[in-house]
């Protein structure tokens, strides 16, 4: 038995066949159309057909077929309530599909954030454990959990915006219109923006050797010109980690789960970023003095997480 996973993203549309045990047997990656609905589940239904056939099975021997996707998405009726990127309002995805694949096969679809959460807990750093939250660093700040074995997404699927709980009272503006959110100072795209703003009081800095300009700043900038010892980029830093800090221990006090993943673009420093907001967990977590504690962990997937997830969504519905 295998299952296919569809990662739907504005770019391109990777489908993959999977294992029961979250290995990836067969990929396939298309560019994204941007000709409607119906343009964009005939690439789906071709990659998902490929991804089959480069792992040397047959579509129609999947046990199922699951999509991650951006947006809000209701899966109890397989459907895009709104997504901007593709202009989608109440796309009826698992009914198009379920055409153009020509297969009995059930169809799941859910958001792209509980899709990577749930292949990180079924193959990655949550394998294993029976509960964990996950959080991606990107241009925003996404999350998942999975709790008792099983995907939690709140009772109208919108549960676990991690990224808009306010982590700042009345602090830095936020894309969804509050202020102060978590996402507004620990997403990637946050990070490069503080790096920016403190670099242009400060022209002998060496994040200017390094970045070349303002626009040359990114991600990993302001950790390669602390790790030369610049003030300037070891102020950012350290700022950037007492947030991440206040908003992982804030989580787990909340949750408590056996694993907290973290992922994205500065999570790729690895120790460099997770010793220190294991050092605030540590300090900052109500059960510190618990036998049993949250074990924080780097997300190990990378960008097939959400594939794998989308692919195992029925074993953890």
């Amino acid at each position: 038995m295998y299952y296919l996973g569809i990662d739907l993203g504005g770019t391109n549309i990777a489908a993959a066949a999977v294992s029961e045990a979250g290995e990836i047997l067969g990929k396939a990656s298309i560019p994204t159309p941007h000709a409607g609905a119906e343009a964009v589940a005939e690439v789906m239904a071709q990659a998902a057909r490929a991804a089959a056939e480069n792992a040397g099975l047959k579509l129609e021997e999947a046990a199922s077929l699951g999509i991650g996707s951006p947006g809000t998405i209701d899966p109890e009726r397989g459907v895009i309530q709104y997504w901007s990127n593709l202009d989608f309002q109440n796309v009826p995805l698992a009914a198009l599909l379920r055409e153009k694949v020509e297969a009995e096969l059930p169809i799941y679809v859910e958001n792209d954030a509980n899709a990577a959460a749930l292949g990180e807990f079924a193959a990655g750093a949550g394998k294993g454990s029976q509960s964990m939250v996950a959080i991606t660093l990107g241009t925003g700040v996404g999350g998942g959990a999975v709790l008792n074995g099983k995907l939690y997404t709140g009772f109208n699927y919108a549960g676990l915006e991690v990224g808009h709980f306010v982590i700042e009272h009345g602090g830095r503006p936020c894309t969804c219109g509050r202020r102060g959110c978590f996402e507004a100072y620990c997403s990637a795209t946050a990070l490069i923006k503080r790096t920016r703003e403190l670099m242009q009081d400060a022209p002998d800095s060496k994040l200017w050797e390094l970045a070349g300009s303002l626009e040359g700043v990114n991600g990993r900038t302001p950790f390669d010109a602390a790790a030369l010892g610049d003030p300037v980029a070891g102020k950012v830093i350290d700022e950037y980690v007492d947030y991440l800090g206040c908003g992982v221990a804030s989580l787990v006090n909340i949750f408590q789960p056996e694993v907290f993943c973290i992922g994205g673009g500065p999570s790729a420093q690895g120790e460099t970023l997770m010793a220190p907001v294991r050092y605030i967990l540590n300090r900052e977590d109500y059960a510190r003095n618990s036998v049993h504690r949250t074990r924080l962990m780097r997300a190990q997937l990378g960008n097939d997480a959400g594939i794998i997830g989308a692919a195992l969504l029925p074993k953890f519905r």
